[in-house]
């Protein structure tokens, strides 16, 4: 069982191991905090954007464990499945480091195209499907009762990062522009995906 305080903190980590990885919808928001345009907004939508899967995510979870309570080990077979294929990915990307680096256009000038662009690059993404709503779910269905509070946390990683990304663009653009960077950062995503769907495959095991 999961204290109610380590819930929110996992949760956190978890939606900020998602979201960090390299992405057009990344470099678009660096992008556009560079040029100091409509951050507010486009931040806005992205983060706004992932609140609401990530709660589609979490009420699937609760639905999940409420309804089918049996079908809820499937779900820490498949989140750790998942997790360690994840893991496998970031493994790779720190051996295979890029970079974060904006084009260099200063993105767009009007606040409706900017909008309608984050939207795209958010919902037009399968892979935020698959992480934000199966995986993030799958995970916090492990939290059972405490779910509701993994999902606060995740919600609270995608707010803090892109605000972080779109206001803090100058100052760490430095940081991303250099692979080793990124070697560690998906070097330490990897170990923390790895750890956490070897814990789920012990939590099915045991359930």
């Amino acid at each position: 069982m999961h204290s109610l305080f380590a819930a929110p903190l996992a949760g956190f980590a978890f939606g900020l191991s998602l979201i960090v990885a390299i992405g057009a919808q990344n470099a678009f928001v660096l992008r556009q905090g560079l040029a100091r345009r409509h951050v507010l907004a486009v931040v806005g939508v992205c983060a706004v954007s992932d609140l609401i899967l990530i709660t589609a995510g979490v009420a699937g979870a609760g639905l999940l464990t409420n309804v089918a309570p049996g079908l809820v080990k499937i779900a820490f077979w498949g989140g750790a499945l998942f997790l360690v294929l994840y893991a496998a990915v970031s493994a790779r990307r720190a051996f295979r480091p890029a970079s974060l680096t904006p084009n260099d256009d200063v993105g767009p000038t009007r606040l409706g195209t900017a909008v309608v662009t984050a939207m795209a690059l958010t919902w037009l993404n399968p892979h935020v499907y698959l992480d934000t709503v199966f995986l993030l779910g799958s995970v916090a269905a492990t939290y059972e009762a405490a779910r509701v509070w993994f999902g606060v946390g995740a919600a609270a990683a995608s707010v803090v990062w892109f605000s972080a990304l779109g206001y803090g663009a100058r100052l760490l653009r430095p940081a991303f522009s250099k692979p080793s960077a990124w070697r560690v950062l998906d070097g330490a995503i990897a170990a923390f995906m790895l750890a956490l769907g070897i814990g789920l495959a012990a939590q099915a095991v045991n359930n």
